[in-house]
Parts: structure tokens; sequence; C-alpha cells
């Protein structure tokens, strides 16, 4: 698979302990089964050196990918994602308006890996791990809202699951109800912000992606400021 952009241009953030990009839909952030170009592999290239994942967004999803230029930053950063310092905000269109404009959804999720789906739950059930977010509505156009999430969780398609849970699937997300997908398999769904410490200035950092060029997110940024 070509991608039309160059890896330069989707430079975020950087420095000599980490570099940040802005994922286009549509490419892994890691190789995976298809063999496509990954953005980690084209950030090594970039680089010239050996870069280390810190976490990761889905491959039909666009936004903020982090990445580790060495082992101290690596571990540093594992430790805020793990312990919940780290701010993750993201932006997800639907088709259908969520019952309440804001609220706190909380679901127990349960990977099934043979058909990489998540299931979700109101109740704890076996092997299933509880998934926290909170939502608002910020913008509508004629056919879709525009949600920003506010993740308090690291669960496999948490998003994805939990708004498909109460009525209000991703648009193009047809793997979790959306009517369609989109013709080229993106998702709309944006990882946008990202707060974290920097692990040797300790000084705080908030990282912003825009969404993808396209005319839904364009629509939705003609009414919203979505570059800060």
């Amino acid at each position: 698979m070509d991608f039309d952009f160059q890896i330069g241009d989707l430079i975020l953030y950087k420095n000599n302990q980490l570099i940040a990009f802005n994922k286009p839909p549509g490419i892994p952030v890691q190789q995976d089964k298809s063999g496509d170009k990954s953005l980690l592999g084209l950030g090594e290239i970039y680089c010239k050196s050996k870069l280390q994942l810190i976490h990761r967004i889905d491959r039909p999803a666009s936004g903020i990918v982090l990445l580790a230029k060495n082992n101290p930053a690596l571990n540093e950063l594992n430790r805020q994602f793990k312990e919940r310092e780290v701010d993750k905000t993201y932006l997800a269109v639907v088709g259908n308006k969520p019952a309440e404009e804001s609220g706190k959804l909380v679901h127990f999720l349960r990977r099934n890996g043979r058909i990489n789906r998540t299931e979700t739950y109101t109740e704890e059930q076996p092997e299933s791990r509880k998934a926290e977010l909170t939502y608002r509505l910020i913008a509508s156009i004629e056919r879709y809202h525009l949600l920003e999430i506010k993740l308090h969780s690291g669960r496999h398609h948490q998003i994805r699951a939990q708004l498909a849970a109460i009525g209000s699937p991703i648009k193009g997300d047809d793997k979790y109800g959306f009517k369609r997908a989109n013709r080229d398999r993106s998702i709309q769904l944006h990882a946008w912000k990202l707060g974290f410490t920097h692990p040797v200035s300790h000084e705080k950092e908030i990282i912003i992606a825009p969404p993808p060029k396209d005319p839904v997110w364009d629509a939705f940024g003609a009414l919203v400021n979505l570059g800060e």
C-alpha cells in the first residue's frame, strides 16, 4: 500500500527523548499482517535510529502517536500512561447524537481476538476489564455530530465499543454498527490532544493534532477551531 505523504510532514513534536507524529487514517502504527509500511518503520527511517512504541491508535483512526527515542524516556512515559497521568483527548464523529449531550460512560470490555472486536457489558464479566470515558457534544451539522472524548483508561477499541454501546457508533465504523463504511476504510476517530510530563525537563507538554482533511472534518473545522 502506497501513502501520499512525506513522513517529515507528519511531525508534531520532537526533541532528544521523544517524537510525535500525526498519523493519517489507514497506516498501521506498527507492522501488521498486511505487510504495509508502518508509522514506526517510517519514523525510524526518518530519525535514522530505533524508536520505541509508547502507545497505539487503531489503523483506521488518525491522530497523535508518541514514540520514544531511548529506554529512559520509554520507561517514564510508560509509567505515566499506567498511572493515568497522561491526558488523552479524542474527537469522534457520530451519526446518532447521544441521549445526553455530555456524560461519563463506564463499561466492562472483553476483547475477542478471533474477530478483533471488543464486546461491551454493563456488569463485570470473566476476563473483562473496566473502561471509562467522558464525552461532550461540541458541534452538529446536518447529518453528523462531533464529540470530544476524554479517555480515562486504555482498552482495545474502547471508544469505538463504548460509543456503539449507547447507540452512537463512529462514522465509517461498520465493525461497531455504523450503517456503512467510509470508502477508504477510515473511521472518524481522531487522537486530538495529548498531555504529559517531559521525562527530563519535567515540564507539562501538550501536543495538538489537526484532524485529516476531508469534507466532514472540514465542515466541523468551519464551526469549531480544531487546531488548538
